[in-house]
């Protein structure tokens, strides 16, 4: 239904209107995509001390795989399931300092590690415990502080993050102002092409558009990411020592770490369903004095500018009269990037 699109985008299609609709295919777009890459732990912070257990559910809304951090003894940072192997309760709730974990169904207990230790009733079982009965671990993966986690993933973190790594600093310290959660009556796909040109900036966002050069406006590729980069109209409202007002990071599939002079705003965007979004804001600050300026400044606004577009698109793709579009070689690199690592997926 999807087919493949062509590597040459002077030649190349957009995805079919059916994509941004169809229900059978949103599911299967849940496990061959969402399942398969990696996703930012939101509050993975919390987890600095030893013997730290936090729970959390891995891309809530979407693939609401429940799953648990855990710091032991040593430092050791793991993310286990959340799920005991005995009949399947969580074993853990709410986070905790704790030596060690036990199910409140049954009493079976785990190290921090997932390894099973034991529980009531079980004597004679033959070759109880086993490595079966440990809590599965699940791939972690740092871009400091951030944290991410995948299920099994279908290309490696390295290949993910390598080329924002250079962006990140140590000195960014989470906003407990900068969190929001926005709902939006669209496909998940339709927001993350928005977000991956910036060609609609004149059209849909023209305070943004005086802050930043649109002439110099581009895009550069990698392998499972690319990164937009804006400067800046006004040189006090770029970087120190760059022309650069913005660097806007996509991760494949839906993860978005937007680095402005004051910070970082992270974007993740989560399928709820065929035609509804929800989209994760947190910001992260590294110099306050300068929020509120530039590329970075009205981004409630920009938000909602880009949320009206999108369900105005979805609207659209429900035609009957519509399939599919071009590409501008110039302007929607990004956009013909994502759509051939969706379709690669897929298939």
């Amino acid at each position: 239904m999807v087919g493949v699109i062509d590597a040459d985008i002077r030649k190349a299609r957009t995805l079919p209107a059916a994509f941004y609709r169809d229900a059978v295919l949103f599911e299967r777009m849940r496990e061959r995509v969402f399942a398969r890459s990696w996703q930012l732990v939101d509050g993975a912070e919390r987890a600095a001390a030893r013997g730290s257990v936090l729970p959390f559910t891995l891309l809530e809304g979407c693939l609401d795989e429940p799953l648990l951090l855990t710091r032991d003894a040593d430092g050791t940072l793991r993310a286990l399931s959340n799920v005991c192997t005995h009949r399947g309760n969580l074993v853990c709730t709410a986070a905790a300092t704790l030596q060690g974990l036990r199910c409140g169904y049954h009493g079976r207990r785990f190290a921090l590690d997932g390894r099973c230790l034991g529980m009531p009733e079980f004597d004679g079982v033959s070759g109880f415990p086993s490595p079966s009965d440990d809590l599965p671990r699940v791939q972690l993966g740092e871009l400091q502080p951030l944290l991410f986690a995948a299920l099994d993933p279908a290309f490696g973190f390295d290949d993910l993050v390598t080329p924002v790594r250079a962006r990140m600093g140590s000195q960014l310290v989470p906003d407990p102002d900068g969190s929001r959660v926005y709902e939006i009556a669209a496909n998940w796909a339709l927001y993350c092409d928005n977000y991956l040109e910036g060609f609609h900036v004149p059209f849909v966002h023209p305070d943004l558009a005086k802050t930043i050069d649109y002439g110099s406006y581009r895009t550069e590729l990698f392998a499972w990411s690319s990164v937009q980069i804006a400067e800046a109209a006004a040189p006090a409202d770029a970087f120190l020592g760059s022309s650069v007002a913005a660097y806007y990071f996509f991760l494949f599939p839906n993860v978005m770490l937007n680095f402005y002079p004051w910070g970082l705003s992270i974007n993740v965007v989560v399928p709820a369903a065929v035609d509804r979004t929800r989209i994760v804001y947190r910001t992260w600050i590294s110099d306050r004095s300068r929020a509120g300026r530039g590329a970075g400044g009205a981004l409630d606004r920009v938000e909602l500018e880009d949320e009206e577009i999108v369900e105005q698109v979805q609207k659209g793709v429900r035609s009957r009269l519509y399939d599919r579009g071009r590409y501008s070689p110039t302007r929607e690199a990004g956009v013909h990037h994502f759509h051939r690592l969706l379709t690669r997926l897929l298939a």
